[in-house]
């Protein structure tokens, strides 16, 4: 059975050449599977494209592509699976924290039946702040999104190629490769892998670009929306009972005066309620906006062991942001 391995690089010229060569010597190890590996360089400033064309070289089932400008994890991850060709596609990261010594792990786990396998990390291996806001997203996402009960989810994942044929169709903006997953199946599983040390340099997920994935989730959730509404409905049954509470007080003390540092903090908090709203559907509109202008999800600007057939098919990308 052929597994195709996905494998978004950034500044990894370090790391990504040992990450391919332990998968290589995985799956010489195992009966029945072989492998071929997908790199897709997303604009490095180092030489890590260079290193993606020594492995190009090296194993002749390592496809190289190259984006022409930094268009996040994801959308690199979406530009790798338009060239897969295996029955099962996992997704890791490129500097062996995902180690490769667990695809064994995955694989058993599919065999149960299962079409989405995440690898639960039994201790994170991150700095306090990113654990932390680590679990604030996974807390919010968790009661946003529709998703099965108990499964948590990972950069580091397997899915069968049904689930991948119908991730690729998706056209919208901002991909989130496993809300994708969650919108196709629910028949998922989670196993519990070891999250290693990073060997070289530091995570390139900085706070913005993390803010900008989670945000991401509005694609898939008209959640926010809903909770818009009913912030309205209820501040405006408050409003009109405090109104109605102050009139017959008036009326009946009209000695009492009105007090400013109240007004102003019933102000605040409504006035601060309303642009969170507004701020929500705008983040709405401009997806929209977004999407109807075809902004392209990535291009590619070279492919590495891609034959000329499949390079004219794929490479024009789709629309993202």
């Amino acid at each position: 059975m052929l597994v195709s391995i996905v494998i978004p690089c950034y500044n990894s010229e370090h790391t990504i050449g040992q990450v391919v060569d332990l998968c290589m010597e995985e799956f010489d190890k195992m009966d029945g599977y072989e492998c071929e590996m997908i790199l897709v360089n997303d604009y490095s400033p180092d030489g890590t494209f260079e290193t993606i064309k020594r492995m190009t070289e090296k194993y002749p089932n390592v496809i190289g592509l190259n984006l022409s400008k930094n268009f996040g994890q994801h959308a690199a991850i979406m530009a790798g699976l338009q060239y897969v060709s295996g029955e099962l596609v996992i997704g890791m990261d490129d500097d062996m924290q995902n180690h490769p010594s667990q695809i064994r792990q995955f694989l058993e786990k599919e065999k149960e039946g299962y079409d989405v396998v995440f690898g639960v990390f039994k201790e994170r291996k991150f700095s306090a702040f990113k654990n932390l806001t680590g679990a604030v997203s996974r807390f919010l996402l968790w009661h946003l999104l529709e998703r099965p009960k108990g499964i948590q989810m990972s950069s580091f994942w397997l899915a069968k190629r049904y689930v991948i044929d119908r991730v690729k169709e998706y056209e919208g903006c901002n991909a989130f490769i496993q809300l994708l997953f969650f919108r196709t199946t629910h028949n998922m599983a989670n196993i519990d892998i070891e999250h290693y040390e990073r060997e070289v340099g530091k995570s390139n997920y900085t706070f913005k670009k993390g803010l900008k994935l989670f945000m991401s989730f509005m694609n898939y959730s008209i959640i926010p929306l809903r909770l818009a509404t009913f912030f309205g409905v209820i501040f405006s049954m408050a409003g009109f009972v405090a109104a109605l509470v102050v009139l017959i007080h008036k009326l009946m003390n009209p000695a009492v005066a009105v007090g400013w540092s109240s007004l102003m903090c019933a102000l605040l908090i409504l006035f601060g309620i309303v642009f969170l709203m507004l701020g929500i559907m705008g983040e709405y509109v401009g997806k929209l906006i977004l999407t109807s202008n075809k902004t392209p999800q990535y291009v590619i600007r070279e492919t590495l062991n891609v034959n000329s057939s499949e390079k004219e098919q794929k490479i024009e990308g789709k629309n993202d942001d």
